[in-house]
């Protein structure tokens, strides 16, 4: 079984997906580590990385080719803005949360002040957007590829696994 779970910075992918990949024995691949991995090893930060990715595409489709060759092994529970666009997944998630709760959260995580996480999160979705729809022709604000979306601000992390638990019992496959 394959599950994608998307959704904007901040909106809870990585710790739902640890979650769930803990709850069912799965593997976890995230993306988004993948590009701090990325980010990290030239000695920049993600704001400074997405804007290098706008003028190469190359830094994305590696990021791309490196789930997808992750996820094609199966079993596995993959986290990414695109990988519901990207992947063949039986369940396809998508997380989402006011842009102050997420940035309220990015700088919890990252040690930020809020308004540095704000203004952050902010520019770099919007290098996102412009970039993914460049490089792909993709729309992160179409969510016609996703079985579910979720609104995370409702709920702790520990209540959406368990909510997605739920879809992940009860999936069966649907008739093609």
């Amino acid at each position: 079984m394959i599950i994608t779970i998307s959704g904007p910075t901040g909106s809870g992918k990585t710790t739902v997906a640890r979650g769930l990949a803990e709850r069912f024995q799965m593997r976890h691949i995230s993306a988004g580590e993948v590009f701090r991995r990325m980010a990290e090893e030239r000695g920049l930060s993600l704001l400074e990385f997405s804007k290098l990715a706008e003028g190469d595409a190359t830094l994305d489709r590696e990021v791309d080719e490196r789930q997808r060759a992750m996820a094609r092994e199966g079993n596995a529970i993959v986290d990414g803005r695109l990988s519901g666009w990207l992947l063949e997944a039986d369940l396809k998630i998508w997380l989402k949360a006011p842009l102050e709760v997420r940035a309220a959260r990015v700088a919890k995580r990252e040690g930020k002040d809020y308004d540095v996480a704000l203004r952050e999160t902010r520019e770099r979705e919007e290098s996102e957007l412009g970039r993914y729809k460049r490089i792909y022709k993709i729309d992160l604000r179409d969510l016609s590829p996703y079985h579910v979306v979720l609104e995370t601000s409702l709920w702790d992390a520990e209540k959406i696994v368990e909510i997605v638990g739920v879809m992940v019992e009860g999936h069966k496959e649907p008739v093609r």
